[in-house]
């Protein structure tokens, strides 16, 4: 039968995103934070003594060889995560790691390969909003609506980020998120929620392009990309250097399905072909994030279920369809990062 251990769980990266994942994982009552990584033992204390935790490491090796924890949550910058996780496989660990999960196709199927050669790891996506309850029942509803006739969708992510006032005042050095090194840029940070949408409704597009509006500093601050399926385009509107307040839409012929969001959903609403407004019925939780941490608490607490083990493929697909459709629209775009060249 299904067991249910309370999880340990350590975490890299003290910023907001953390704060956010260890509200929903005590939402869920199934995990512990017991270890903290951070640049510095000051910060790791002063983040982590507030949830209870009672181990705090700078350093990354020991963290994990020392570090008493099953579940690893991973929210570095972007550039980190590919290390960071190949660490925690070779220390057979549970890993979530927050999206985009890695940079590239290459560094994707290495950790798939690393994956196989440590059977009791398993590796999740922090893509919250294909967990929740909502956004599921709207995806049956777009299967409802596949059976007659799709047109394609427009997909808006787009949020003017705080940390971008550092860049217009020139105060450098500037924010992880909006530098190259540290593979930043709208796509990466909210443009992956857009794709992940796309894939999720669609499937992998045939051909996609990309056209980013570049910052100073070297990355994409917003842009448009368009996905070409077989009958239908796709397009993604997405940016942290402006706020939108559009919604996001599936069409099908005369009806459409509307997101209030395509990553916090929390209303969907069905459009018939008369026109007249269903709101999909599904329960939405306070915090994003707690549906997929219960996901992957059950994952992780029956790691070779079937049916666990089911769910966990399909994840990985998706993430690896993801990484790989991020990495088009980037070439698209040319736009390069650091690790690109480490790989070829």
């Amino acid at each position: 039968g299904r067991v249910d251990f309370m999880l340990k769980l350590g975490v890299i990266g003290t910023n907001i995103i953390t704060d956010q994942m260890l509200d929903a994982a005590k939402a869920t009552g199934k995990y512990e934070l017991t270890a903290v990584y951070s640049r510095t033992l000051e910060h790791a204390e002063k983040f982590g003594k507030p949830y209870g935790a009672t181990e705090f490491y700078d350093d990354i090796d020991k963290f994990f060889e020392e570090g008493d924890f099953d579940v690893v949550y991973i929210a570095s910058p972007n550039s980190l995560h590919y290390q960071q996780a190949r660490k925690a496989i070779e220390n057979d660990k549970f890993i979530i790691v927050e999206k985009p999960a890695f940079v590239n196709p290459s560094e994707y199927s290495a950790i798939e390969s690393l994956l196989a050669a440590h059977p009791k790891a398993r590796l999740v996506e922090a893509a919250r909003h294909i967990h929740t309850k909502i956004y599921q029942a709207a995806l049956k509803k777009v299967d409802e609506m596949k059976e007659h006739y799709v047109q394609g969708a427009t997909i808006t992510v787009m949020k003017y980020s705080s940390r971008f006032d550092k860049v217009l005042n020139g105060s450098e050095p500037y924010p992880n998120i909006f530098t190259l090194k540290y593979a930043g840029g709208a796509l990466m940070d909210l443009g992956v929620y857009a794709v992940y949408g796309a894939v999720t409704i669609y499937g992998e597009p045939e051909s996609v392009v990309y056209f980013p509006t570049l910052t100073k500093t070297g990355v994409d601050g917003k842009g448009v990309a368009i996905l070409n399926y077989d009958k239908f385009t796709v397009t993604l509107n997405f940016g942290k250097t402006a706020n939108s307040h559009l919604y996001s839409e599936v069409y099908g012929l005369k009806d459409t399905l509307v997101f209030d969001s395509i990553f916090d959903t929390r209303k969907v609403t069905y459009y018939d072909a008369d026109q007249n407004a269903h709101p999909i019925e599904a329960p939405v939780e306070e915090n994003s994030m707690t549906d997929e941490m219960n996901d992957f608490a059950d994952l992780f607490n029956n790691p070779d279920d079937e049916e666990e083990m089911k769910k966990y493929k399909h994840w990985l697909e998706l993430s690896k369809t993801v990484n790989s459709v991020m990495y088009s629209l980037r070439q698209s775009a040319q736009l390069v990062f650091p690790s690109d060249n480490d790989q070829e």
